[in-house]
Parts: structure tokens; C-alpha cells; sequence
């Protein structure tokens, strides 16, 4: 039994830093995403955060703030559902699809 324990410990060890070197390398991969035919651009990372936002001048409409608003939100939530995605994605090479608990963001 001691054998068997011992394996399995290495092989969560080795799992636990396959996820480490993963994560790391969501932080450098980035997905961008656009809204309103591409006025606005939200770029997100791997790991879930927004790197950057961009709006086109003709989208600026002092009268019009919540519309600019929303293409905001809209660029953002879809930049990171892909963000989501490529995370999943990419901890399923590891996992194996087991969906550990606290995998996602």
C-alpha cells in the first residue's frame, strides 16, 4: 500500500506543477474580442484579466454615454468567456477533464 501512496503522491505533485506552469502561461496569452462592428476592442489574458480596451473616436458620443457603456460590457464579458475557454482548455490537458474544484475564474 505504501508504494501505491507513494505514486499517487507523485503523480498529484507533478499535476499540481503542470497547473503552475499552465497558469503561467495563461498569464501571457491574450484574447481579444469587439462589439459594435469593432468601435470597441476589450484584449483579456489567459488568466481572466483585461489587458486593454480600446474605443474608436466615431464611437465617442458625449450624448450617447450608454451606449458606449454597453458595447464596453458587451467586448469585456465576451474577451473573457474566450479567456475562460482557453483556461479550461488548457488545464484539461492536465486534468483530464476531471473539473477540479476552484479551476476556473
Amino acid at each position: 500500500m505504501g508504494s501505491g501512496f507513494s505514486k499517487m503522491m507523485k503523480q498529484a505533485k507533478k499535476m499540481q506543477e503542470d497547473m503552475a506552469h499552465v497558469q503561467e502561461g495563461l498569464k501571457k496569452k491574450q484574447v481579444s474580442a469587439t462589439a459594435g462592428g469593432g468601435v470597441v476592442n476589450a484584449v483579456a489574458s489567459g488568466d481572466g484579466r483585461i489587458v486593454s480596451i480600446e474605443f474608436k473616436p466615431e464611437v465617442v458620443d458625449p450624448e450617447d454615454i450608454e451606449m458606449l457603456q454597453d458595447l464596453a460590457i458587451s467586448a469585456v464579458n465576451q474577451a473573457l468567456e474566450k479567456a475562460a475557454e482557453i483556461s479550461q482548455e488548457e488545464m484539461g490537458k492536465i486534468t483530464g477533464g476531471i473539473g477540479l474544484p476552484g479551476m476556473g475564474f
